[in-house]
């Protein structure tokens, strides 16, 4: 059975690329959700479900609804992706000390890119909002890197381009290829997220 839902997920994830590449939004509409809702079950059929991994992906799939909505859902997607890397963030094994040392790292790192993002953007409660996002993925980031899980580090950086794209592309400038680009980056650190913290 998970192993079914594991085949789904990855083959929703497929044709979601294909229909973000082609522009078929009515077909995006099914395969994005279907994606993550495969992959939620995936989650939960294993031999020792995690309930932090289930909640972050239940967070993600309301935030991937949220954000095919119109507009104003733009700050329920935001929330609910929130709560899903903090979400992640309880789910990984890794020392206080080391995860504080690390996101401290990923903030100075990301400090110029958060700067360019945040500038953008003019109404106070959604900057206000986006830099709580940012402080939420960069604890995540962090948490991955101090867990020592390779498939987890990479996952969690492949979520945090998706998203610094997601940004640039929305509140800077648009991106050529940039949705395709995001979609892919985030299906691929969702998927390796999962493979690690399932196992």
């Amino acid at each position: 059975m998970s192993e079914i839902c594991l085949i789904a997920a990855i083959l929703f994830a497929l044709i979601d690329w294909v229909a973000v590449a082609r522009e078929w939004r009515l077909l995006e509409y099914l395969a994005k959700p279907a994606a993550l809702g495969f992959l939620l079950l995936y989650a939960a059929t294993g031999p020792d479900a995690s309930r932090y991994l289930i909640a972050a992906l239940m967070l993600s799939l309301l935030g991937d609804v949220y954000l095919m909505l119109p507009e104003q859902m733009f700050p329920a997607g935001l929330a609910a992706f929130l709560l899903a890397h903090l979400a992640y963030v309880a789910d990984f094994d890794a020392a206080a000390l080391a995860r504080t040392g690390w996101f401290v790292g990923v903030a100075v790192v990301s400090a110029p890119l958060a700067s360019r993002i945040l500038r953008a953007v003019h109404q106070l409660p959604l900057r206000i909002g986006l830099g709580l996002y940012m402080a939420a993925i960069s604890l995540m980031v962090a948490s991955a890197i101090a867990s020592g899980e390779i498939v987890a580090i990479v996952g969690a950086l492949l979520f945090f381009v998706s998203d610094a794209l997601i940004a640039l592309d929305r509140f800077v400038a648009p991106i050529t290829g940039g949705r395709l680009a995001i979609i892919v980056t985030y299906h691929l650190g969702q998927l390796l997220l999962v493979i690690a913290l399932r196992a």
